[in-house]
């Protein structure tokens, strides 16, 4: 992680912090980045209450909520796939804010699956607030390179919705 990446994890910890708010995250796709990138803020136990990586249907459908029939429709890749994960992780670890990320980082051409894309979710005390789908930069094929680039978008993201949206105060 960056310098300038660091720096927008810690303003949301600021703004969280002064809201007296907390913040956890439910992600496969970024299998973990996104509890990386947070719990390196300056102090992080004071916002951040941690996270899950759920890979398969079984593990989004145990702690999560996902209704196990859509997650296999989809391969788990939707946008309601998302909003599952970024409700249901605000209640699985008592937090105001959630995200959820779901998508693929490579190709699975067994499945079909040419297109990188992901979905994420952010949710406000268990109610989504924002969810779109986001694609890599074109020509990008590396995994690791497209989970940072989804973790670096969906970060940029919150702090957005943190400073210049407004909303119902969470909790």
């Amino acid at each position: 992680m960056n310098s300038k990446h660091l720096e927008t994890i810690n303003r949301i910890r600021t703004i969280l912090i002064k809201r007296q708010q907390t913040l956890a995250v439910a992600e496969s796709v970024t299998a973990g980045m996104l509890q990386v990138a947070f719990s390196s803020a300056d102090n992080a136990t004071e916002y951040f209450q941690g996270g899950i990586t759920a890979y398969n249907l079984g593990q989004k459908a145990r702690h999560l909520g996902l209704d196990p029939i859509h997650g296999q429709q989809c391969d788990c890749v939707s946008a309601e796939t998302a909003r599952a994960l970024s409700e249901n992780c605000c209640s699985l670890f008592s937090s105001h804010w959630g995200i959820g990320i779901t998508g693929y980082a490579s190709t699975v051409p067994e499945k079909g699956i040419t297109e990188l894309y992901a979905y994420y979710s952010i949710a406000a005390d268990g109610e989504e607030m924002k969810s779109a789908r986001i694609t890599p930069p074109p020509g990008e094929d590396d995994p690791v390179t497209i989970r940072y680039y989804y973790t670096n978008t969906v970060i940029a993201i919150l702090l957005d919705i943190l400073t210049n949206v407004t909303q119902k105060k969470p909790r």
